[in-house]
């Protein structure tokens, strides 16, 4: 059996969403509190050990919860609500336990549902006791709202409680509900799905030179407690550890060589470098409690060296290997009603590794965990919360889950900044569209597959980004930095991302960009050319001659119709924000400069000449410019510059690292008007948190 999707309603700021669920790894990916931890959480508030808290209430629930008035009859109070979905094999015997939920439609939906909902238990009761602490006065007014009394140590849990309900699809679509006895409800979710949490606050870094409670040794004692053949509870084995530790080192060699065995191919340390041993360090009345010290040994001296003398990184991954293994064994390990569905949640394994183990991370659990396998009986479904672009480039495209804030449904965003609510984006429904190009047209799946290809080679962090900025080449992702800092400082506090996709490629991204609904900045050249008169292959040529068309692909596409620099030329300011894409195209234009004396009007074909013209001065005076030689007649400039920036002996690297030594300069005004696009449109969208980070 396996969970396919479950419905989150009014928990935190995941007030209405759907998360669907892979067979196997999974990937919660977004930015900063877009609730990525909150359904997690959520799992382990119902399927776990962790207490509902009343801030687990939506911000627009808690308003309405300190609103309610027992005087208003058509109220419903609030309740949290998690729906599971399951699919089942009905030639498998996890059909006969699936039936308790299925008793009432046909077997041949395959499917099961099952609705955990935190209720109020009595409405009545709560309100009398809240009258009583808190009483209104003259004016009717209290000293505290309701959600501050539910607040209150035990208030919460001591009136409300989990309801439990199966869900049945009808053919309609429509889903029939029927509430379980809780007794009933609890058994039938325990006897579907398990589910496990390693944890991102691992704190790894705790262990001190003479502990004995060290994280990898704790986690070694667990596993063998759980899962172990431990020593016999009798003098003889007291015996035997009175006699002579080592013989029960000997033991630990032999029950964990399996383990030691899968850890050693996760790669660290390497094998010519160090080894783990567990070692007996007990004495005889703690010998059943576990306790044991984790040593590293040196494999040519035999040296030995404490826990704590080793990386974080190793021990973190070493840990979440034990702790997922663990999980694994005690699953499989249930005789009795075992659930037929295993989650493992793993929060930020990326904390400590360095990128190449964060890359192969996922593949070498999947090693740990198949390395268990049983005939019949299905693996572990992961679901990884991750802010690691290498983490993400590990898996497929289809199994990423993105988190994105938004406004609620209905809000008008000129009323509020705040982001309140989030929505998820399952990238298995995106569908890329075909692109013209150049070269002809491109289908919709090559241009999905030009996608994952350049997000994959590009370690792209584009959906951890409050908005992107899409850049033709080396020069603008060297100068953009201190452009930014330039024009529109406040940037520098929001999460950008720069994709180096030249001007061919831009367009290919629009569609992604809508699906994910993160705004962008488009920067790229006119790249004016003209076809010869005779026909064939259109030559580059300056931007300010007559006739000039451009050969940008993302131009032509994202002004479609337009094909003339003098069209371009025309577009009004305003135009280039396109709304309905939430972009903004920046791109070169005529500008007026001064040079020997004359005011006279030029046009930069790419980025490196529009520079050179808007900061005429800086390139006369300065000699550090000896690349770049001004001509002595100011009707050549144009010419002149656009003859030069194609010359081979013109290195672009070179022109920008030579202008980022120099702090005199501006920024040219094409991309002066697209940063400040982008800070206003990010202006309204500041991480305001007025719930708990998650």
């Amino acid at each position: 059996m396996r969970l396919t999707k479950a419905f989150i309603r009014n928990f935190r700021r995941l007030e209405e969403v759907k998360v669907d669920f892979e067979d196997s790894e999974t990937v919660f990916v977004g930015p900063n509190n877009s609730g990525k931890t909150s359904a997690t959480s959520i799992f382990r508030c119902f399927l776990s050990s962790r207490d509902f808290k009343i801030h687990d209430f939506s911000i627009q629930r808690i308003s309405e919860i300190d609103h309610y008035s027992p005087e208003e009859d058509d109220i419903v109070f609030p309740s949290i609500e998690l729906d599971l979905w399951f699919e089942f094999d009905p030639e498998n015997i996890s059909f006969g336990r699936a039936f308790a939920l299925l008793s009432s439609i046909s077997i041949e939906a395959y499917e099961v549902g099952i609705r955990c909902k935190y209720v109020l238990e009595d409405i009545s009761k709560l309100w009398a006791e809240y009258d009583t602490i808190f009483p209104s006065d003259d004016d009717g007014n209290r000293k505290r709202n309701l959600s501050h009394f539910l607040g209150l140590d035990g208030n919460f849990k001591r009136h409300f409680s989990v309801q439990y309900s199966s869900l049945a699809r009808l053919e309609n679509e429509e889903i029939e509900e029927t509430i379980l006895k809780p007794a009933d409800g609890k058994r039938i979710l325990n006897s579907l799905v398990r589910t496990d949490f390693v944890d991102a606050q691992r704190n790894m870094n705790d262990d001190e030179e003479n502990s004995r409670s060290s994280k990898l040794s704790t986690a070694f004692a667990s596993f063998y407690r759980n899962n172990l053949d431990q020593t016999d509870i009798s003098d003889a084995a007291i015996q035997i550890i009175d006699e002579n530790n080592e013989r029960l080192t000997e033991h630990y060699d032999e029950h964990f060589e399996n383990l030691m065995g899968v850890l050693d191919g996760l790669g660290v340390p390497a094998a010519h470098e160090r080894r783990l041993k567990i070692i007996s360090s007990i004495s005889a009345d703690l010998a059943l409690r576990g306790s044991t010290d984790l040593i590293y040994i040196d494999g040519e001296t035999a040296h030995e060296l404490p826990e704590a003398y080793n990386g974080l990184g190793f021990k973190n991954l070493v840990l979440m290997a034990i702790q997922i293994r663990d999980f694994q064994l005690q699953w499989l390990q249930t005789i009795e009603n075992r659930p037929l569905c295993h989650l493992i949640f793993v929060e930020e394994p990326e904390v400590h590794l360095h990128a190449q183990v964060q890359q192969t991370f996922i593949g070498n659990i999947w090693n740990i965990l198949n390395n268990l396998g049983e005939d019949g009986i299905s693996s572990p479904q992961l679901v990884i919360t991750t802010h690691s672009s290498h983490v993400l480039n590990s898996v497929d495209f289809e199994k990423v889950r993105y988190f994105r804030r938004c406004h609620r449904s209905g809000e008008d965003p000129a009323a509020s900044p705040i982001l309140r609510v989030s929505v998820i984006h399952n990238l298995r429904n995106f569908q890329a569209s075909a692109v013209t190009t150049d070269d002809g047209e491109v289908d919709a799946d090559a241009a999905l597959k030009f996608l994952k290809r350049y997000l994959a080679l590009a370690h792209c962090d584009l959906f951890f980004a409050d908005a992107a900025i899409l850049i033709e080449g080396t020069v603008e992702r060297l100068l953009l930095p201190q452009m930014i800092t330039q024009i529109s400082p406040n940037l520098n506090t929001k999460y950008l991302t720069t994709l180096e996709v030249g001007g061919a490629y831009a367009h290919r991204f629009a569609k992604l960009m809508t699906f994910l609904h993160i705004p962008y900045l488009v920067i790229t050249d006119i790249d004016s050319v003209k076809p010869p008169e005779g026909g064939g292959r259109a030559k580059a040529c300056c931007a300010a001659d007559a006739d000039a068309v451009t050969s940008n692909a993302s131009l032509k596409n994202m002004f479609a119709g337009k094909l003339l620099v003098g069209d371009f030329n025309e577009i009004p300011a305003q135009d280039q924000s396109q709304t309905e894409f939430d972009r903004f195209v920046a791109f070169q234009r005529p500008v007026e400069v001064d040079f020997l004396g004359e005011h006279m009007m030029v046009h930069g074909r790419t980025l490196e000449e529009t520079f050179i013209y808007e900061n005429i001065q800086v390139f006369g005076e300065r000699e550090a410019f000896t690349n770049v030689v001004l001509p002595t007649v100011a009707e050549e400039l144009n010419q002149s510059m656009f003859k030069l920036i194609r010359e081979s002996s013109f290195k672009k690297t070179d022109f920008a690292l030579t202008v980022l030594s120099s702090d005199d300069w501006q920024v040219p005004l094409y991309i002066c008007e697209g940063l400040k696009w982008l800070e206003q449109r990010l202006q309204n969208q500041d991480q305001v948190i007025e719930e708990p980070v998650i």
